[in-house]
């Protein structure tokens, strides 16, 4: 029998402490960000959402990789992200952006009850979780103001599950490696289409993560998705109107 995410444990022992770049990206969330790299460490594993060989590298090649996302998100919005996995990147800029409204979207199961543990154990009261996939999303889950991902999809195929789910004047930020400038020619046409009107690659945390982490930043103007999903956004957002009449009625009535 399998232990559940909270249960006592012993230390995983390949997992090394933590670097002093965490404790000065992290701050006073480092004791939290720690109990999630052991949380990683083990049921993560042993769940099959990290591979054992990441574990000694999960500070510099994972967390840290990822918390540097938090220079670019804006003070306040919302942030979705997508195809979450073990919530990388969403927990880690969680735990130090409590002013952020996230949902980890993933569509497996065994994914998204560890990531729902996770949440509870931590106390991050500013964190939904969402099984589903982005494409099946609009209408359901609120437009956003950021998209995160991280080792989703190539560009193409992730701008076009992403970013629908944006508000007007919204951004995409996708964590991508040294192949961002190609990826991000390959997909120019297909952004267009999807209402992107500015790309751009940029490298953060150059304090923090040697090399930088390396991030493509897609905005949209006023029709996230473009015109392809203007009318699919219209028809789910008055189907969940009327969803929502039926119960306010159903309610009344008894």
């Amino acid at each position: 029998m399998t232990r559940e995410v909270g249960e006592p444990r012993e230390p995983a022992a390949e997992l090394p402490p933590a670097p002093e770049a965490a404790h000065k990206a992290f701050g006073d969330s480092l004791p939290a960000v720690e109990r999630y790299a052991e949380l990683l460490a083990d049921a993560g594993v042993r769940r099959g959402l990290l591979g054992p060989r990441e574990v000694p590298r999960l500070w510099e090649r994972h967390l840290l990789n990822c918390v540097v996302l938090s220079e670019v998100v804006p003070e306040g919005v919302s942030v979705c992200d997508v195809g979450s996995g073990a919530g990388l990147p969403g927990i880690p800029l969680a735990l130090v952006r409590p002013d952020l409204e996230i949902t980890l979207l993933e569509p497996l199961l065994r994914r998204t009850t560890f990531l729902q543990e996770v949440v509870e154990l931590l106390g991050l009261d500013h964190v939904t979780v969402r099984r589903g996939r982005a494409e099946e999303m609009l209408g359901s889950l609120p437009p956003v103001h950021v998209v995160t991902a991280r080792a989703v999809a190539p560009l193409d195929r992730l701008a076009g599950w992403g970013v629908p789910l944006l508000r007007p004047y919204g951004e995409m930020v996708a964590l991508k490696g040294d192949t961002a400038e190609d990826e991000v020619r390959a997909a120019r046409d297909a952004l267009h289409k999807l209402g992107v009107v500015e790309t751009t690659v940029e490298q953060i945390g150059r304090d923090v993560v040697d090399p930088p982490s390396t991030i493509v930043r897609a905005r949209v103007g006023e029709s996230p998705g473009g015109v392809r999903f203007a009318a699919r956004r219209a028809k789910a957002e008055k189907a969940a109107r009327a969803g929502g009449r039926s119960a306010r009625s159903g309610r009344r009535r008894r």
